[in-house]
């Protein structure tokens, strides 16, 4: 008997989809649009083929996190992964194999995969080169194991830091989230699907700016800056990074929960942008247009919405799209046709995947590629880039190495659980344990946090401190405070080794993570932006002692610190800096480092600013007609891009060339910066405009490129922007995206607000209108 076509790797992929297509029964097809969690067909850690008989039965479109929802090693993995691929290939009767999908919000949500810094900390890094790296070896790690989809990165644009995923993003600019994303994106996927792992967008769109800073609450954004902010990111990682995978959110926007938005899923993403990939639900989002929403009376009628409105498969396990979608279709109310587009789309992917071809993994050689010496190299770099020096009051960082007594001192000073983000492997196992405990005792018992094994190695701050210092050196230690509670009977340990200190570093923030006892992550959203618990007092009261206090954020969002920016003399944000946060805290501290980070979000003074962000209207940010509050400055406390240095740059000689150009063409912009301080440092160049508009408002100021270069003592280079004209876009009174003629203004600085140089050019020509491919989307950068 002739073997199938579909099994056939010399013929095309559509003549393959289509074949196989033809050969599979309802049943078949409906599995290929859901998952199962792997906690569901193991018995304990061993797969179970009498449970993958229930349940994997007649295929499976996705298996929901072999690693992350698994007390399992990278070679445990590996194994699971091939038996599950191998009963799926030889124990169904089509054969067809599964998608492995895992989390990889810092790194690969995995036991002993590399834990980098929180994406608020990459984003402060302005460096594309490092996300890049990330994703790079994010693939070569889930790859290892098995994995073929990473539910990464967020393209979310938020402008309210009370939301609890703030630090999950790239901040508050969408030209700085795309960008941050493209190159995150591209190391993920590298040169295509046969070799890469599959990125997803998400959360798909707006859902960064919800009410009240609430997750899953409804956001309230206007069309056109719905289009101009917040899908910019994803239209960019779409077009220019052909990203394989989009993740609706879970909110509503005017009524509609995006799930069951065919204008975003069908109209826009697919008809106006031409993407080609698969959508997944967010985990359980299927069901809660019934439950959550109220938007359909029944788990049949939420998943005849979801797959009429572009929500391909549903995460993270079959329910909906399991009885209640053969149902519908049973029933008529949803066409076969309906189902069988969208099945084609996943099995196109399957084989472009090349999982026919080859659906196992070597487990024998997962290990090795595991947290080696040159990704734990990546992870300090990227930490020690991610730092933002705030303050730093007559020069009082860095420290000598030589100093005499050094008191440490804080919740998060000799903590390394609390130097980790929300979707870090140790959370999410304490979140499943949670979980367990609570709703449903078949689940396995996980490990609990008290178990080292479950991070990779890892030192605190403190004791990155100790490493740092000359033996002669005493460093004293006191915790103070929880990071929540009302307990100050620390306060009297921590006030006497700071009055017998040289200088007292206090290193207070968040904890982040899905449960109670979490200040930050997925549904730890806050009504208040200050130190949680006793923090702020515990800071005050090491400051009555006169000793010099360098206060080190390791927190996950920005804060509303306005005291101690007023009061304390150095201030340091370091973000959730990851696995070689706390040596990468004390390069920074003595001096082995220089400070380069930029914020990606603007610093409230006080939670009643909120949002406060630089990009604002002409009529924006100010209370007219006297400018400021009643009660305090409408300024943020420190602003978009803001960032120090221990050393200085001086902006010099800009060019523009040509002064007058075309409403189709393009303008170089060029800038000489000199390191003139006596040390090395990197310094972040940004570039922003103001565009012109006859019936529309503008932004005061748009980012529209930026590089971060490093500079020795007296070195100058030469910033070189040459940026695409439809790149200055916006869309007009009639919602058409246009170019219009006029003159732009630009500001070249050290931050938003720190602007170093000025110029202008003028739009010539009429007025146009950009479509389809002739939208770009990113300024190229040259450094000379």
């Amino acid at each position: 008997m002739a073997e199938a076509l579909y099994k056939d790797k010399s013929k095309p992929v559509e003549d393959r989809v289509k074949d196989l297509l033809s050969r599979m029964t309802l049943d078949e097809k409906i599995a290929q649009l859901s998952a199962v969690w792997v906690y569901e067909i193991l018995d304990d850690t061993k797969f179970s083929p009498e449970k993958a008989v229930c349940k994997i039965g007649h295929g499976i479109g996705q298996i929901t996190r072999i690693a992350g929802a698994s007390n399992l090693d990278p070679e445990s993995c590996a194994k699971i992964a091939n038996e599950i691929q191998d009963y799926l290939v030889n124990n169904t009767r089509l054969g067809i194999p599964a998608i492995v999908h895992e989390e990889s919000c810092s790194g690969f949500m995995a036991k002993g995969a590399t834990c980098f810094p929180q994406t608020i900390g990459v984003a402060s890094t302005w460096d594309t080169e490092a996300a890049k790296a990330i994703g790079e070896v994010i693939r070569i790690q889930m790859k290892a194991a098995g994995a073929h989809q990473a539910l990464a990165p967020l393209l979310d644009v938020t402008r309210d830091p009370r939301w609890g995923r703030t630090e999950e993003t790239f901040g508050e600019d969408p030209y700085l989230v795309a960008q941050m994303g493209i190159a995150y994106i591209k190391g993920l996927q590298g040169e295509g699907l046969h070799d890469g792992i599959m990125a997803t967008g998400k959360h798909f769109v707006g859902y960064g700016m919800s009410e009240g800073g609430m997750n899953w609450a409804p956001a309230h954004i206007p069309e056109r800056e719905l289009r101009e902010v917040y899908l910019f990111p994803f239209e960019a990682a779409v077009k220019e990074a052909k990203l394989a995978c989009i993740m609706p959110a879970y909110h509503e926007i005017d009524g509609i929960p995006c799930h069951a938005s065919s204008r975003l899923l069908k109209s826009i993403l697919r008809d106006e942008w031409g993407f080609e990939g698969l959508t997944v639900s967010d985990y359980f989002a299927i069901n809660m247009l019934y439950e959550y929403h109220k938007l359909n009376p029944d788990k049949i009628l939420a998943a005849k919405k979801a797959i009429e409105t572009g929500v391909d498969i549903e995460l993270p396990s079959t329910d909906c799209y399991g009885l209640p979608l053969k149902a519908a279709v049973e029933q008529g109310l949803v066409s076969e046709d309906v189902i069988d587009k969208v099945v084609a789309r996943i099995l196109e992917h399957k084989f472009r995947l090349g999982l026919f071809e080859n659906p196992y993994v070597e487990p024998s050689k997962a290990k090795s590629v595991f947290d080696i010496p040159e990704q734990r190299e990546l992870a300090r770099r990227v930490a020690q880039e991610s730092i933002v020096l705030l303050k730093n009051e007559n020069n009082l960082l860095p420290l000598s190495k030589e100093i005499r007594k050094v008191a440490v001192i804080g919740p998060n000073a000799h903590n390394i659980r609390n130097m980790i983000g929300d979707y870090a492997y140790p959370c999410h196992i304490e979140t499943l344990q949670r979980m367990a405990d609570t709703f449903d005792t078949a689940k396995p018992t996980y490990a609990s946090l008290n178990d080292e094994d479950l991070f990779v190695p890892m030192v605190s701050v403190l004791d990155g401190i100790k490493e740092k210092v000359s033996a002669d050196t005493e460093v004293l230690y006191a915790k103070g405070c929880d990071v929540l509670g009302d307990d100050e009977s620390g306060f009297d340990e921590a006030v006497e080794i700071a009055k017998k200190a040289d200088v007292a570093i206090v290193v207070v923030g968040d904890r982040s993570g899905l449960i109670p006892g979490c200040t930050s992550g997925e549904a730890r959203d806050r009504a208040d932006l200050n130190l949680t618990g006793k923090q702020e007092k515990l800071i005050k009261a090491v400051y009555a002692t006169g000793t010099p206090v360098v206060v080190v954020l390791v927190n996950a969002r920005p804060l509303s610190i306005t005291w101690l920016h007023e009061n304390i003399p150095a201030i340091v944000e370091a973000w959730l800096p990851g696995e070689e946060g706390g040596r990468a805290v004390a390069d920074v501290l003595f001096g082995d480092y220089n400070p380069g980070g930029k914020l990606p979000i603007s610093f409230p003074r006080t939670v009643g600013q909120v949002p406060v962000y630089y990009g604002h209207k002409p009529s924006g940010g100010r209370s007219h007609w006297l400018g400021d509050y009643v009660d305090c400055s409408t300024k943020p406390l420190y602003p978009f891009g803001y960032g120090l240095s221990y050393t200085t740059f001086e902006y010099s000689n800009l060019r523009i060339s040509p002064e007058n150009v075309d409403v189709k063409g393009e303008v170089r912009i060029q800038i000489d910066v000199t390191n003139t301080g006596k040390i090395k440092g990197d310094e972040v160049v940004q570039l922003y405009v103001h565009v012109p508009a006859q019936n529309v408002t503008r932004p005061v100021k748009e980012l529209k490129g930026f590089k971060r270069i490093h500079l020795e003592p007296g070195q100058t280079k030469t910033v070189i922007f040459d940026m695409p004209v439809s790149l200055l876009g916006f869309y007009d009174e009639n919602m058409d995206f246009v170019v219009e003629p006029g003159k732009v203004d630009v500001f070249i600085g050290s931050s938003s607000e720190d602007i170093r140089a000025k110029g202008q050019f003028e739009l010539v020509g009429k007025k146009i209108i950009i479509g389809g491919n002739d939208k770009k989307f990113t300024t190229k950068v040259t450094v000379v």
